[in-house]
Parts: C-alpha cells; structure tokens; sequence
C-alpha cells in the first residue's frame, strides 16, 4: 500500500480537469446568453416594437373619433396602467404644435400645456391619422429593457445551475477518485517502485473489474520478476560453486608442480588435464542453456525416426549400462514412428534423459524407453526403477543446477544442467516435457511431440 502523497498529483489533476471542463461549459453557456441577446436586440427594431404597444393604438382611435385632444384626459381609464416596462410613467403626448397633453401619465401639472424639449434618448412615436401627422407619443429613455436587465434576468438561472453543477462536479470527483483513481494511482506508484528495484511491492486488488484485473495481474508479474532475480542469483551462485570445485583442483596440482611438491609427470598433470574438460563441458552446456532459453539455438527440422533415434542412444550408453550391471532396452508400439524434429537436438535430449537415469538407477536396475503416439501426436519416455524424487522436489527438477538433497545428491555426480537443457531443447520445438514417479518405484520422464 502505498501512502496518499504518492496519489495525491493524479488526484489533483482529475480535479483540475473536472475544473477545466466546467470553467469551460459556464464561459461557453455565458458568451452563448451574450450572443442571443446581442442578436435580440439587433435584429429587433423600434418600429417593430411600437407595434406593439397598445397606447399609440388608443390615441389614434381617440382623435379619430373626436377630431382633436380636447378632453383627452377620458381616455386614460382606458389605457393600461401595468405593463411591465413601466413605459406608461415614461410617456409624454405633444399635441401637433409639440405642447404636451399628457406628461407621465398625467393630464394634469407644471408641464401641461408647455413645450417639450427632446433629449437624446428619447423614442418618439408619430401618432398617424389619415397619413397626417397629429401628435407624438414620447417614452422617455429607452423604449427598450435595459441590456443589463435582460442578460441578468438570463444569467440568474445560470448562476444557480452553475452552482448545482459545481457540486454535482466534486461529487463525481470524489466518486471518480475512490471508485479509479485511487486503484490506478496506487498501480503507478507501486510500478515505479518495482522499476525502482523493490521486487516485493504488491498492491491491492480492488476497483471496477477491469482495475482489479490490472491489479492482479501486476501482482504476478512482480511475483515472476521477484522469482526471476531470485533464480538469476541462484544460478550465479551455483555456477560460482561448479566452477570453484575444478579450478582449485587445477591451481593445486599445477602450483604443486611449480613448487616442486609433484614431478611434472602423467599421473599429476592428467588430473588438472581431467578438470580443464569438465570445465570446458560446463561451459559448453551453459552456453547452449543460454541460447536455448533466449530461442537462439539454430534447429534444423526434418523427419526423424524415434525408434532409430531410441536405438542409437540406447548403443551410446550400452557399455556403461553393461559396466554397472544395468539393463536398459527399448519398447515401440510400431516399427516406424516419426516426427518434424531436429535429430541431433532430439539425440541429445534422450541421451541426457538416459544419462540422469543411469546416474540414479541403483546396480542391476532397469532402464526402458518407450515411444508410443495418440491423437496429440507422439511421446518418447524414459523410465526406471531407481529411487525416484521426493513428490515435492518434481516441480524443480528441470530447474539448472537442481539435485535433491536425498537420493539424487551431489555425490552422484552430473553439474545439475541435463535436465534444464531438455526442456529447453523440447520446449524450443513444439513439445512438452514432465516427470512423475512410477507407481512401482522409480521415475519416468516423457516428452510429447505434437502432431506437424
């Protein structure tokens, strides 16, 4: 588990992000509002709102009927009082010499009767009667809402859904943060770890399916690459142990030949000569480990009979058998059972499963090899009937330099790399290699070649 200062920066990055896109959503619904009533205003013009208000209808009708303004005072009980601009207590009414009749919806006052000086913003409105022009409605200001008044009266349900959607925002942020950031900000907090070198971070699995997933599956590639550098400083250290074993044997004879200690004879230069080669042997089988496990080994396929293949090894290792008292031999279903193999790899595979197999088959034991093949394709083993591997020990027994502790001990010999090596070689081509004690007693290793 990691700590919250290690999650915090993509934490606070989702925040700005959400920010982000609701600073955005606001400024484009605001200059969207300014953009309608900018239009609005534009496109609407004062003649066609004066359409529209009811008192130049009235006055025209008045002087139509009565032929002047004497007593027009009549007609204000008749005109609405309650429009919503308040556009009736901004009204003046000049007569045709430009006195005024009705000042502010009054006919009655200082202002009555004297003439009207315009201002600016004034909007006046020709009162027509038989195309004769007999008057002149005046609205003071204006005659439209003030801009202000209308984007405010606009922008008061912005503001309140802004703030419904602030909230609703840091809700998502928090629900977002507990529910995938946090599982995936622990995940690239514990990935840093892990490059950092720490093999035994682990995080916790949880989160929506698909970051539980993630999290398992992290959890066992820190659990291969911990278990990789654990065999990696292993093998080194057996590779140290095989090595050190020859080479004191060789500083020893040959400083006891320079020291005068041992005659420069055969019988102490052989013994250095009999460790250089097993040197050299190790060295040779760590290498074709090597380009095996790296898929480098060049591998010539063709069609190879098994039987043949069986029988030759089988001779190779005759007069060793012959010499410990053991028999070994071969059992074929067929005469004739092939495969798209390369034949010296094969070779060298059974012929290491049948050296592990003299090595710890006890004297006058049993070796036998078997080729059979099925629906899957065709399988060669090695059995015999010598003490076999302790059942927790088989899932190590491919591993390099692997010997159990008990029957297959160091003291019999072998560098522990003919097994790695066939798997290696098998699993190169297509195949599969296992082992499982006999139920007899003893131990028997199979490798199954598919069907081409």
């Amino acid at each position: 588990m990691k700590s919250a200062s290690s999650i915090r920066p993509i934490q606070v990055r989702l925040f700005i992000l959400l920010l982000r896109g609701f600073a955005a959503a606001v400024l484009l619904t605001l200059l969207f509002i300014f953009a309608a009533a900018a239009i609005l205003l534009g496109v609407s013009s004062q003649e066609g709102m004066t359409e529209r208000l009811p008192f130049v209808t009235r006055l025209e009708t008045f002087y139509t009927v009565n032929r002047s303004w004497e007593n027009v005072q009549v007609i204000l009980p008749l005109l609405p009082k309650d429009d919503n601009e308040g556009l009736w207590n901004r009204s003046i009414l000049l007569d045709e010499a430009g006195k005024i009749l009705i000042f502010e919806g009054r006919t009655s006052g200082p202002m009555i009767g004297q003439p009207y000086t315009s201002q600016p913003n004034d909007t006046r409105i020709p009162i027509l009667v038989e195309g004769r022009e007999v008057g002149t409605f005046i609205v003071t200001g204006s005659l439209y809402p003030a801009i202000g008044a209308i984007v405010l009266g606009l922008l008061s349900p912005v503001f309140f859904v802004s703030i419904f959607l602030a909230a609703l925002t840091i809700i998502i942020g928090l629900l977002l943060m507990r529910r995938f950031v946090t599982p995936l900000s622990e995940v690239i907090a514990a990935a840093r770890t892990l490059a950092a070198g720490d093999l035994s971070t682990r995080i916790r699995v949880s989160g929506p399916d698909d970051l539980r997933v993630l999290s398992d599956t992290f959890n066992h590639m820190a659990d291969a690459l911990e278990r990789s550098d654990t065999e990696r400083r292993n093998m080194l250290a057996d590779i140290a142990h095989e090595l050190r074993t020859p080479l004191t044997v060789i500083r020893g004879r040959l400083e006891g030949i320079v020291d005068g200690v041992y005659p420069a004879d055969e019988g102490h230069i052989l013994p250095a000569l009999e460790e250089t080669y097993l040197l050299e042997r190790l060295v040779d089988d760590l290498r074709l480990l090597t380009l095996a496990e790296t898929r480098q080994l060049p591998f010539e396929r063709r069609e190879v009979d098994l039987n043949d293949l069986a029988r030759r090894v089988i001779d190779l290792f005759q007069a060793e058998a012959e010499g410990k008292g053991i028999r070994i031999s071969l059992e074929a279903t067929t005469d004739f059972l092939s495969a798209q193999l390369d034949p010296q790899r094969t070779e060298q595979v059974v012929s290491n499963l049948v050296a592990n197999a003299l090595r710890y088959t006890p004297e006058g034991g049993d070796i036998w090899l078997t080729i059979e093949t099925d629906s899957g394709g065709v399988g060669l083993s090695v059995l015999d009937n010598g003490p076999g591997v302790p059942e927790e020990d088989l899932p190590h027994l491919f591993d390099r330099f692997w010997r159990a502790e008990k029957s297959r001990s160091r003291a019999s010999g072998g560098a522990g790399l003919g097994l790695a090596i066939a798997r290696q070689l098998v699993e190169a081509q297509g195949g599969t290699i296992a082992a499982r004690n006999r139920e007899g007693g003893g131990l028997q290793v199979s490798i199954q070649f598919g069907k081409k």
